[in-house]
This record gives C-alpha cells, sequence and structure tokens, in this order.
C-alpha cells in the first residue's frame, strides 16, 4: 500500500507522538509499505530523509504556530498518491489539509486522537477545541473513515463522543534499551543531580502540564512520602518550568525533597530511578510509562492510563487518584530488591506484548479493511 501519515511534529518537545508516530511508520515500511511521513518545523530548512521505503519529509511551519499551518506541506500532500491519509492529532490545520485532500483524491482518511478525545482534554480549553473544530478544520472529524486509537479506553473514549466510524486499537510500542545509552544516561543524572546516586529515587518524566497532576503529586509527595527518598522530576516545560516547579516547593517547605529538571535535549533519567510515577487525569497511551517499564522500573500510576496490566503479577500499581497516596506509601515501603522484582516483571510483560511491528501490522490491517470498504 501506497501510505501518508502526518504528525504535527517531530520535536521532542511536543511529546509521546513526536516519537511513536516516526516508530510507527518505520514498523509499517519494514512490512513493505510504501510510506511517506510528512511533519513541520518552525525554521525554514527543509529536511528529507529516505531510509528504505519510509521517506520523512519536514517542511516551515507558519504563524500562527499554534494552529501548525504549512503551505509548503500543503503542496507537498497535494502531489501524494497515498491510498490512505492517515494524521496524528487534533485541532491543527494539518488536520484539515489532509481531510481536504483526502476527499479530493479519494484517499481513505484515517485520524488518531493521541489521547485528545479522553474526558478531561475534550473538556480542557474547550472554546479551542470548538473553534478549531468549526474554522480550523471544519468537518474533519466527520469525514473519518477510520478512526485509529492507542488503547480500548481511547477508543471507547471516541465511541462515547457518538462517532461511529470504525475503530483500530493499535498500540504503541517500545524497544529495549541499548546497555550503552543506559550507562550514558545514567552519567549524565548522576551529574547533574548527585543526589540521586545517594538516594532512592522516584522519578515523573513527562510533560510539565495540568493534565498530568505534576502540582498535586509535589502536595502528595511532601505530605506522605518519606524523607529519605527524592523526587526527580524531569520534563518538557509547558504550564510550569523547572523554575516554577523549584519555586513551589520551597514555598511548601520541601527543599532537599524534590527536584526539577527541563528534559529537552537530555537522555530519558530513568536510570536512576527506583521508581516510576504519573498520576494523570487522562492518557491515551502513556509512552513514558512503557518506557519506564522496559528500564526495569516499577510504576505508580493512574487508572486513567490503560496500564491495569500494571496490577497483574505484582508489576506495580495502576489506581484511581483517590488511592494514589496509598499506593505511593506502600512502593517506597518496598526494599529495593522488592521494587526491582516488579520492574524486571514487567520489562519481561511490556518487552513480550507491545512491539511496533506488531502495532504496524494491525493498523497495515486496518487499512485493507478500508480500502475494501464501499
Amino acid at each position: 500500500m501506497k501510505l501518508c501519515e502526518i504528525v504535527p511534529s517531530l520535536e521532542e518537545q511536543y511529546g509521546g507522538p513526536s516519537r511513536s508516530v516516526y516508530a510507527l511508520s518505520a514498523g509499517l515500511a519494514r512490512a513493505g509499505h510504501d510510506v511517506a511521513l510528512l511533519a513541520t518545523q518552525p525554521d525554514n530548512a527543509a529536511e528529507v530523509r529516505i531510509e528504505g521505503t519510509l521517506r520523512v519529509e519536514v517542511f516551515r511551519r507558519g504563524w500562527p504556530q499554534l494552529f501548525c499551518p504549512s503551505s509548503r506541506l500543503r503542496t507537498a500532500l497535494a502531489a501524494c498518491d497515498a491510498q490512505i491519509i492517515h494524521h496524528h492529532s487534533l485541532w491543527l490545520r494539518t488536520v484539515h489539509y489532509a481531510h481536504q485532500h483526502a476527499q479530493r483524491s479519494g484517499a481513505k482518511f484515517v485520524l488518531s486522537p493521541r489521547g485528545m478525545m479522553g474526558p478531561w482534554a475534550w473538556r480542557h480549553h474547550s472554546w479551542r477545541k470548538k473553534f478549531a473544530r468549526t474554522l480550523v478544520h471544519s468537518g474533519a472529524l466527520e469525514g473519518v473513515t477510520g478512526w485509529h486509537a492507542t488503547s480500548p479506553e481511547e477508543a471507547n473514549d471516541i465511541h462515547e463522543l457518538g462517532f461511529e466510524q470504525p475503530v483500530c486499537v493499535a498500540p504503541n510500542a517500545v524497544d529495549a534499551p541499548a546497555d550503552a545509552d543506559v550507562i550514558a544516561a545514567a552519567a549524565h543524572w548522576n551529574t547533574a543531580c548527585p543526589e540521586v546516586a545517594k538516594r532512592p529515587v522516584a522519578l515523573f518524566y513527562s510533560r510539565f502540564h495540568q493534565k498530568k497532576r505534576v502540582i498535586e503529586l509535589i502536595d502528595l509527595w511532601l505530605e506522605q512520602a518519606p524523607p529519605e527518598w527524592l523526587l526527580l522530576l524531569v520534563g518538557i516545560p509547558q504550564d510550569y518550568s523547572p523554575a516554577d516547579l523549584d519555586a513551589y516547593v520551597m514555598r511548601m517547605s520541601g527543599a532537599g525533597r524534590v527536584r526539577a529538571f527541563a528534559g529537552v535535549n537530555r537522555p530519558p533519567p530513568y536510570a536512576v530511578a527506583s521508581l516510576f510515577l504519573l498520576p494523570s487525569h487522562n492518557e491515551n497511551f502513556g509512552l513514558v510509562i512503557a518506557e519506564a517499564l522496559a528500564h526495569g522500573v516499577t510504576a505508580v500510576v493512574t487508572d486513567t492510563t490503560p496500564w491495569r496490566g500494571l496490577n497483574t503479577d505484582g508489576r506495580g500499581w495502576c489506581v484511581p487518584w483517590k488511592n494514589f497516596g496509598d499506593a505511593l506509601v506502600a512502593a517506597t515501603a518496598e526494599t529495593t530488591h522488592v521494587l526491582k522484582q516488579r520492574g524486571r516483571r514487567a520489562r519481561e510483560w511490556v518487552l513480550s506484548e507491545f512491539s511496533w511491528d506488531k502495532s504496524a501490522n494491525t493498523l497495515a490491517a486496518f487499512y485493507q479493511s478500508l480500502l475494501g470498504s464501499k
């Protein structure tokens, strides 16, 4: 099949989709499909990479960047003869380009919400969503041929909003980290934050955004976590900067118990963690959770993430937010040896269950079913 995958950005600061859409596209190319991956970036320099049957093209992003317009991407798409046009994420001008081209060319139009249709995300800044749905990509959601969800929970979110098109559940995946990368990451974080070599570390690694409950996590940590543990916050500054979080910790008399760092252009800090924490309001998949588990780090996450499998075989904790404090107390009371045992079980599970090739094959079968439908 000829496929066109579109993601607004491949830049690190935009979180999971910037990594997962590339990995999924590469998986589709390995399966023998002809794949064009189109994205935008803020500067003028166009970028083209050819990797087997995968062609990655990045185009200049125009103004206002909030809505991700790109006349160059639109022009390139107009010349595309793909059978499937698959856009990842919502509320951006690139969705309009994908929808418009699919209508004109007769291609099937697939849309991945990437967490943006979960209850919390749908309500957050709801006026912006109404504006985007009306003016930025009018009619696109109704014009979808099929949806791609990364979890059964996200598929249910789509149906709960009244959309009746078929939905494919093809989760994100994760690769086993290379030993050299783990060693280099540990060395980096031991230098950047020497405390991690002296104390057990609970890690939050995600965007510094209200959705992730980072402020609530700090409050809970200072109230219930053992003082010998360190909470390491590493993330992409959005609603909060590391300085904002450090200042909040000081106001709450938590000096020495929490450290915050920007994560852009740094290696992931999983190598120095004994425990991973993500109390998010909503996650369609939660790639950072999978990455932590692949590093052998057990996790405590909220049940608004699709990770209830952690509760099986003692792999970790997936609990309602109201029980997050109890799970945090239980996890930090365990010995390092027991936490490592949990982490090993979680690593074996996630590496066997979630692979990019498996997800790519699931999605390819869905594409084929759409092409066979009227």
